[in-house]
């Protein structure tokens, strides 16, 4: 007997379909996808002419990402599926951890690896920071040889991916803690910018009246064997925006202040921004990533 299909009776006969998916997880997520995707449509009666406008929409997205820039990243950013997912993988672990934010579309996985001390600055002109602090465990004792991962936008708001040739590297770098899992680098005063507004996130963005900005911060990927990978960012206090992430990255925890007048700092006359950075203990099974994100090469290597 043939299957009568309407607008209720197509989400069982898709999910039945399905239901050989071999893979346990698999099959989990695209059960919950179907079901949830097609409630969708009933839930706001959707024509012919948005689902068009849907597939036009996304195609763009697809067509604006290349090996220098991740649309689809800052469309799940702009819609705080990044953060959701980020606030999914902190609940993953009972330490007492520093809280994760974006990984951003932004992030190389290739930056020069530098001495503790050193400045990643190669091009920007902005005020010199900079930055200290310790990198420990749930018990506060300090990991030596922790991976620090640092970049940020330069004193105009862009990456280097967006103004330099790609083969220039400026305002990132890769350090290792001392033996204490102390760090310390310089860098510029993190600057506030708007998201890539030339795209069809942008056009995205602008029909919701929305005024696409970060506030100032840095980001941080921190790592050490035996600790869950730690994605993080600080954000400036007092920038105009630290409240309306377009991104929605900000937790109160991971907002700073620069000390013009630290008498604490390892690099003497500069100003300074000071934070410690705690690890979580990775779980005994697999230890499972909190990149919500990559470098933009690598999704497109991987794509192909």
């Amino acid at each position: 007997m043939v299957r009568t299909i309407n607008e209720n009776t197509v989400t069982d006969a898709v999910i039945e379909q399905m239901s050989g998916t071999s893979a346990p997880r698999f099959k989990e997520i695209m059960t919950a996808l179907v079901r949830h995707l097609h409630e969708f449509g009933r839930e706001v009666d959707l024509t012919a002419e948005e689902w068009l406008a849907a597939i036009r929409f996304l195609t763009a997205v697809g067509q604006k990402c290349t090996e220098h820039r991740q649309e689809f990243v800052l469309l799940s950013d702009t819609l705080g599926f990044s953060s959701l997912v980020n606030t999914l993988h902190d609940k993953r672990t009972s330490d007492e951890a520093t809280k994760s934010s974006l990984l951003g579309p932004f992030y190389r996985q290739d930056a020069p690896v530098l001495k503790l001390g050193d400045s990643i600055v190669s091009e920007s002109k902005g005020p010199e920071v900079v930055y200290y602090g310790q990198v420990t465990n749930a018990a506060g004792q300090g990991i030596p040889n922790a991976l620090v991962q640092v970049w940020e936008p330069d004193e105009t708001g862009n990456y280097d991916l967006q103004k330099l040739d790609p083969s220039v590297m400026d305002l990132r770098g890769r350090f290792r803690t001392d033996s204490e899992g102390r760090y310390y680098f310089r860098g510029i005063c993190p600057t506030g910018y708007r998201i890539p507004m030339d795209g069809p996130v942008g056009d995205m963005i602008r029909a919701q009246r929305r005024h696409g900005y970060r506030p100032a911060h840095i980001h941080f990927i921190v790592g050490a064997p035996g600790y869950r990978e730690l994605v993080t960012a600080l954000y400036v206090a007092g920038d105009e925006h630290i409240d309306s992430d377009t991104v929605f990255g900000v937790s109160d925890s991971l907002v700073i202040s620069v000390n013009p007048n630290d008498p604490a700092s390892p690099i003497p006359n500069l100003p300074t921004v000071h934070y410690d950075f705690r690890l979580a203990a990775a779980a005994k099974s697999a230890a499972m990533s909190g990149r919500v994100g990559a470098d933009p090469s690598q999704i497109l290597q991987k794509a192909h």
